[in-house]
This record gives C-alpha cells, sequence and structure tokens, in this order.
C-alpha cells in the first residue's frame, strides 16, 4: 500500500529496494533551501543492518502488510528468547529478545500481546500500554521534600527503577507505562 513518506513512524515496517525495512527513527528536515525532505532510519528485516534514506515529503513510498496475531506470553527461555502461543491455534512460537525489543523486562506469565509477522516471520511485539506491578524496595522520603513536587526511586519486582512519589512504599502496587524509554533503568544485578 502507498502512502506519503512523511507518514511513516518508528516500528513501520516498509519495502524499498526489493527489501523489507522497519523504521526506528524518522527526522523532518527543513533546509534553509529548497524543499523539506524526511529522513528515515531504518533496519533491514532479515539481515538487521541499517541505513538512512532520505524521501521528499510528498513521496510517496510502499509500506508493507503485516499479519496481526494475538498470543499469549508462556515463558522465558535459555539464551534469550521468548515463547509465545497463538490463541486461536494454540501453536507455540519462539521469538528472540531483539525483536520483542526493550519492553520484555515487562513480560509477566499469561500476558496479552499482539505480534505482528510478514510471512509468517515475527517483526515485532506489542505490549499493553501499561501494566501493574509491585514495588519491591522503595527509598525512605528526605525530610524538607515533600513541599515541592519531588520524586524518589524505586525498585519494581521485575528489576525496573522507576520514579515515584514519596508517599509510595515498598508493597504498593502501581501501574506503569510499557511505552520504550518511559521506565528509568534496570536494576544491576
Amino acid at each position: 500500500m502507498k502512502v506519503n513518506a512523511n507518514t511513516m513512524r518508528p516500528g513501520h515496517v516498509m519495502e524499498n529496494n526489493g527489501k523489507l525495512w522497519v523504521v526506528v527513527k524518522t527526522q523532518i528536515v527543513q533546509p534553509g533551501k529548497g524543499g523539506a525532505f524526511i529522513q528515515i532510519e531504518m533496519k533491514d528485516v532479515r539481515t538487521g543492518t541499517k541505513t538512512i534514506e532520505r524521501f521528499r515529503t510528498q513521496e510517496s513510498v510502499e509500506r508493507a502488510r503485516l499479519d496481526e496475531h494475538e498470543m499469549t506470553f508462556l515463558f522465558a527461555e535459555e539464551g534469550d528468547s521468548y515463547t509465545f502461543m497463538d490463541k486461536e491455534t494454540f501453536e507455540q512460537v519462539s521469538i528472540p529478545g531483539d525483536v520483542v525489543g526493550d519492553g520484555k523486562v515487562f513480560l509477566t506469565d499469561g500476558m496479552e500481546v499482539t505480534v505482528q509477522t510478514f510471512e509468517g516471520a515475527p517483526l515485532s511485539v506489542e505490549l499493553p500500554q501499561t501494566v501493574t506491578l509491585t514495588i519491591t524496595e522503595a527509598d525512605p522520603v528526605v525530610k524538607g521534600q515533600t513541599a515541592s513536587s519531588s520524586y524518589k526511586p524505586a525498585l519494581l519486582e521485575n528489576g525496573v527503577r522507576i520514579l515515584v512519589p514519596p508517599h509510595i512504599e515498598a508493597g504498593t502496587r502501581v501501574v506503569v507505562s510499557t511505552a520504550e524509554g518511559e521506565y528509568m533503568e534496570r536494576a544491576k544485578d
């Protein structure tokens, strides 16, 4: 399906020069002279090589049609591989960690996800917008910080560090966004 190049966003898949590419990053550039263009950083789905292409904003590109499957997360395997089960066919699929992405730290047993495939090969795993997790450790409140809006570090049950308001204590369940970059950092083991 043909779409304008300026509608491409990270995660979209496009066909270019006979290959299938997943968009990693986009940037619209407006030079002082000449027309605006969009610069797209993309990664080859099959080989993993990255490239940057420039398109005029009104230029059309071929967006690939992907199949979406509702799947349930079962378990993580040794060697950074994750097993999912198709909800319709009950077929189990093992997906590498790099396809799952940074959100893999939020995977919990029985979590329902959407897996996008192209010709049977998994391309991406879309997690729910939010997950509810329990805080296992929370720093004590520093006296005098309650007057202004302040936050303190806390550790979630999955090992991710986030910032929480001062009244949150260990054992509290919080709703966390699974969007990439929303969490602070992975705790050191």
